[in-house]
C-alpha cells in the first residue's frame, strides 16, 4: 500500500523562495496549502503566481487561527507557575504579527470536557454527590464551551471581515459561571445541598507548588481561571463576542451539559 504524503502549509508562498518550496511540493505530490494576504488577489506582481498555484492544485488560505483554543495568553496571571505555558502562546501571537501574518486569534477559556465533568473537583471525573471543594471564595467566573460549539464559532469567524487580526472570546450566556453558581446549579438538578470545604489561595498554590510539572495542571487551571479570574477580570469589546458576532449558532450551555451527567 502507498505510504500517504504530509500536507505542506507555506507561508509566504507568494514569495520568490516560497513559490520554489510550493513547486517542489507539487512535484513531490504533497497535498500543498498557502497562506496569503488578501491584499496579495489585487497585487498585478502577484496574480500570475496566485493563478499558477491554483492551476497546480494548491489551497490558497487567506487566514491564520493559532491553535491557541484556550484562556488568552496575553492577559493571564501566572506566568511564574506555568512552565512557560502561555508565554510559548504569546510568543507566537508576536510571531504572526511581526510578519504581517493575516489572523484571529480565538479565545474560548475551557473546553466543557475540561473540569465541568468533575465540577471542577481535581482527581475526579464525574460531580460530586455529597462534598464539593470551593478555591478561594468561589465566586471567580470561569468560562466553558463545548467543542463542537469552539469550532462553529471558529468556521464562522473564517471569512469575516469584522474579525481580521483580532481577538475573539467567547463568553456565551450561561457559560459564565463561579464555582458556587455551578455547585448551585448541580444541586437543584440532584435535589441535595453539598457540603463545602473551602481552600485558599494560600493552601491552592502550596499544593501546586507541591506537584511536578505536569502533573499540577488541573490544579493550575483552577487557579488561573478561578481565583485569579484569567477568563474574566477584563472587560472585552462586547461586539467581538462569539455569540454576539454569530447569533444563529445554537450553543450548549452549562446547565444543559450538566443535564447529561445526571
Amino acid at each position: 500500500m502507498a505510504s500517504s504524503k504530509s500536507k505542506i502549509l507555506i507561508i509566504g508562498i507568494t514569495g520568490n523562495l516560497g513559490l520554489e518550496i510550493a513547486k517542489a511540493s507539487i512535484n513531490a505530490s504533497h497535498p500543498t496549502f498557502g497562506l496569503v494576504r488578501a491584499s496579495a488577489f489585487s497585487d498585478p506582481n502577484k496574480l500570475h503566481k496566485i493563478q499558477f498555484l491554483l492551476d497546480s492544485g494548491v489551497t490558497l488560505l487567506k487566514r491564520f487561527f493559532p491553535s491557541e483554543f484556550g484562556a488568552d495568553p496575553d492577559r493571564t496571571q501566572v506566568s511564574d507557575i506555568d512552565n512557560n505555558f502561555y508565554a510559548r502562546k504569546a510568543e507566537i501571537r508576536r510571531l504572526i504579527e511581526a510578519e504581517g501574518i493575516p489572523h484571529t486569534y480565538i479565545c474560548c477559556n475551557f473546553f466543557m470536557t475540561v473540569l465541568l465533568p468533575s465540577l471542577v473537583q481535581p482527581g475526579r471525573i464525574t460531580p460530586p454527590t455529597d462534598k464539593a471543594i470551593v478555591f478561594g471564595d468561589g465566586n471567580v467566573k470561569g468560562v466553558f464551551v463545548k467543542q463542537s460549539d469552539v469550532a462553529a464559532f471558529t468556521i464562522s469567524a473564517v471569512d469575516d471581515p469584522r474579525t481580521l487580526n483580532r481577538t475573539i472570546y467567547l463568553r456565551p450566556p450561561g457559560n459564565v459561571l463561579s464555582v458556587n453558581e455551578l455547585i448551585e446549579i448541580w444541586e437543584r438538578k440532584i435535589g441535595k445541598n453539598l457540603e463545602r470545604i473551602y481552600v485558599t489561595e494560600e493552601e491552592l498554590l502550596k499544593k501546586i507548588q507541591e506537584r511536578p510539572y505536569p502533573y499540577n495542571w488541573e490544579l493550575l487551571f483552577i487557579y488561573s481561571a478561578f481565583v485569579k479570574g484569567d477568563h474574566t477580570y477584563f472587560d472585552i469589546d462586547s461586539s467581538l463576542e462569539g455569540s454576539r458576532l454569530y447569533p444563529h449558532i445554537k450553543y450548549t450551555t452549562v446547565s444543559e451539559y450538566l443535564d447529561t451527567l445526571l
